[in-house]
């Protein structure tokens, strides 16, 4: 980006107006600073009179008055002046709005321009930019050269505690002049010594059998003895062309080309090829797990928690497929989405519709489900129809596809980009080829012990004293096609009288119950319908279930808090990180089959069965973060190995921790897990820092399915408790599947 003029405003910096509230509007100096990765911008607060924040924690950079804050608090005059630098995780949004309309592009430009410079930086180039700007923070005086005590805190300040005769002994190694300070050429001297990795140099050396070099022919005989590849001579030909910088021309691969290319999709744990849509997506859509939100307009906590659109568009940047709606009666005859009874914030159903058909299909083509939770009355069910009518339009669905009833769910390929709503329907779907009227009905609902699901009651045409009696809006009731709620009365009950497009909604304790006791009759139901799991209503936390036991009985929408971090989180984005990340994952063919006799608490014989056994070896890690931002804080690391999967095949195993070194710990531990359903289990690298008096402190993981896993030795990326990629740490393992039958 040298000489881009976006940069170079910049760095510059420039005032920017800093919007809160209505009352609460500051003007602040704003720039990037020289590492071309760190915001700054004054403070008025005493104790903070500077702050800065990393461009890697960016989310996004959103132009015009896209956010709920800009749009209520500033005018519509203003829309081309302001931009929003939306942030990972729980930190709040940054609405700002700039002097002209020509400084507002060159912020947003210039953010979304660095923003994509550094995700498309490799993870070598990744850590090098890391270390250098570590090595700037510990110029303490700036004069670019470095004294044995910098070198000291510089170590501190990438997690290692090292001892004074070490850093004695390194720097002694680096001060070649003998002048007492480590200059240009000796700080990089210094760099290539800290950044050697021993363990790739033992791989390296034993395949670099061409005048210490590895040829094709070499690479070769590693990627088909180490990795278990079946490929041919042409593909490493191709991976020292892609990935090599020096020797390519000679076909020739140096260490550092065989380091990149461990980097790289090819040398990390999932398969490329699962990295896209790689299933077969036409089978219907009960076929599918679907990667699913429960109260979905929260931001935090159910009690009096923030409700807001945003809140939809993290799910659906996620992937998520199925979001919930619960809307009630607005004071201005709008239906507003909160949480009822409760002092979560208010937030439009227009709104939140507007919100949903911008940001539905950014990362995925496949279906949103939109679940609705109806408290409303007739006049707002009947704007509440309307608003999903013109603002979704065509990409509504509003009648089945096909002329001639359907008798079953359509595929996720046959309803991409389209939207599906559930809820309740005043007459079956036959009616519409029958050519029946229905007049506006009285629906009576059973009440529930839980204000969650009111709406997953199916609609019952009779009254009764200790019923709830609500209306139900012919315009709303008319666009739920594919997806008609209803009770569940029972395996028996729903085999006779369910019919393919009606789905029935479990709390997780009933749920979770049937698929203990029940587990293959829950299968069997799966097989031909839909179930939507939701949380208990005592998690006003916003905690999740484990939903594992569920996904094992074929439960396709598995409804969690997507605004909590939690390890059942961690195996949601797990599950759906393969397949192109697209929402959708195939259900097992054993899931599938209308007369499966799986049963995942028996375990049955049956095809599903592959007795496999899965050997680790945890070899080491790098440039984990720090868990106390303290600069005398060094972490003690050690490596989790879990999985989770039907109950016969969870099991954790644990590495020794490793004292005072987040840079570069090596275990070099051995495991080996006996697997019996492979397909449905789920492989999780959790490290920790070690704590001998309380509980560790998570640090990152990562969760792939089974069956994504490469074998050989692999880079594992690690994502932080919020799901985020953590860009320069990582673990480096060796993998391998035999199968033990």
């Amino acid at each position: 980006m040298e000489g881009d003029s976006d940069l170079q405003f910049l760095l510059s910096g420039a005032d920017l107006l800093k919007v809160r509230s209505g009352s609460w509007k500051k003007t602040r100096f704003y720039k990037l600073q020289e590492d071309c990765k760190t915001m700054w911008h004054e403070s008025k607060k005493a104790l903070r009179p500077r702050q800065t924040f990393s461009v890697e924690d960016i989310e996004c950079v959103r132009s015009g008055r896209q956010t709920e804050g800009l749009r209520k608090y500033t005018e519509e005059a203003l829309e081309t002046r302001a931009f929003s630098i939306l942030f990972k995780g729980r930190r709040k949004n940054l609405d700002l709005v700039a002097a002209s309309e020509e400084e507002a592009k060159h912020w947003v430009s210039g953010l979304q321009k660095i923003i994509s410079n550094l995700n498309s930086l490799s993870q070598q180039q990744k850590t090098e930019h890391w270390i250098f700007n570590c090595l700037r923070k510990a110029d303490i005086n700036g004069d670019n050269k470095m004294s044995q005590e910098e070198l000291k805190n510089f170590l501190k300040n990438i997690n290692i505690e090292v001892d004074d005769d070490y850093v004695k002994l390194i720097f002694e190694v680096c001060d070649k002049s003998h002048c007492g300070f480590l200059e240009l050429e000796e700080i990089k001297h210094f760099y290539e010594i800290l950044t050697q990795r021993e363990e790739i140099d033992v791989i390296y050396e034993e395949y670099a059998k061409t005048n210490g070099l590895m040829s094709a022919f070499n690479l070769l005989e590693f990627l088909s003895k180490e990795q278990k590849e079946e490929v041919d001579l042409a593909h490493a030909v191709q991976l020292i062309e892609k990935y090599e910088l020096d020797e390519a021309e000679k076909q020739l691969m140096t260490k550092d080309g065989f380091l990149m290319y461990l980097h790289q999709p090819e040398g990390l744990i999932m398969k490329p090829s699962h990295k896209g849509v790689y299933q077969d997506m036409t089978q219907p859509l009960n076929h599918y797990f679907i990667s699913s939100s429960h109260n979905t307009y929260l931001l935090e906590d159910q009690i009096k928690g923030p409700s807001s659109t945003e809140a939809y568009i993290r799910s659906l940047m996620k992937s998520c497929r199925c979001l919930e709606l619960d809307v009630w009666d607005g004071s201005d005859g709008e239906p507003v989405i909160y949480h009822g009874y409760t002092l979560t914030s208010k937030i439009l159903f227009k709104d939140v519709i507007k919100a949903i058909k911008e940001y539905a299909f950014k990362t995925s083509n496949y279906p949103v489900i939109l679940s609705l939770e109806t408290h409303c009355s007739v006049d707002q069910q009947k704007l509440m129809a309307q608003h999903m009518t013109t603002i979704l339009e065509d990409a509504l669905i509003t009648k089945p596809l096909g002329d001639h009833m359907p008798m079953e769910l359509p595929s996720p390929e046959e309803l991409k980009g389209r939207f599906l709503v559930k809820g309740k329907r005043l007459n079956r779907l036959e009616a519409l080829f029958l050519d029946e009227d229905t007049e506006e009905e009285e629906v009576v609902t059973e009440e529930e012990d839980s204000r969650d699901d009111d709406d997953e009651e199916d609609a019952q045409r009779n009254s009764s004293k200790k019923s709830k009696t609500l209306n139900l809006a012919k315009e709303l009731s008319d666009i739920v096609i594919y997806c008609k709620s209803v009770k569940f009365h029972g395996f028996e009950h729903a085999r006779n009288n369910q019919s393919f497009y009606e789905i029935s909604s479990f709390k997780e304790g009933d749920a979770m119950k049937l698929a203990e006791k029940s587990a293959n009759e829950y299968i069997l139901h799966n097989e031909g319908k839909l179930s939507r799991i939701y949380p208990s209503g005592f998690r006003t936390d916003s905690s999740n279930y484990n939903p594992v036991p569920l996904w094992n009985a074929g439960c396709q929408i598995v409804a969690l808090n997507f605004q909590t971090p939690c390890t059942e989180m961690d195996l949601n984005q797990g599950l759906f990180s393969q397949n192109g990340m697209c929402g959708y994952v195939l259900k097992p063919f054993f899931l599938r089959h209308r007369d499966s006799e799986f049963d995942p608490i028996t375990l049955n014989r049956g095809p599903w069965l592959k007795h496999t056994e899965f050997r680790v070896m945890v070899i080491s890690a790098q440039q984990l973060p720090k868990v106390n931002p303290k600069i005398s804080s060094i972490v003690d690391p050690l490596v989790r190995v879990q999985i989770h999967g039907v109950p016969a095949d969870m099991a954790e195993k644990e590495t020794d921790y490793i004292v005072n070194n987040g840079f570069n710990p090596m275990w070099n531990s051995y495991f080996q897990f006996d697997l019996s359903v492979p397909k449905l289990a789920l492989v999780r690298f959790v490290v920790e820092d070690y704590d001998a008096v309380s509980s560790n402190d998570f640090i990152g993981q990562c969760t792939i399915p089974f069956t994504s896993v490469q074998n050989g030795y692999r880079h594992v990326p690690l994502f932080n408790k919020n799901g985020d990629l953590l860009s320069s740490a990582g673990l480096f393992v060796h993998t391998m599947a035999v199968d033990a039958e």
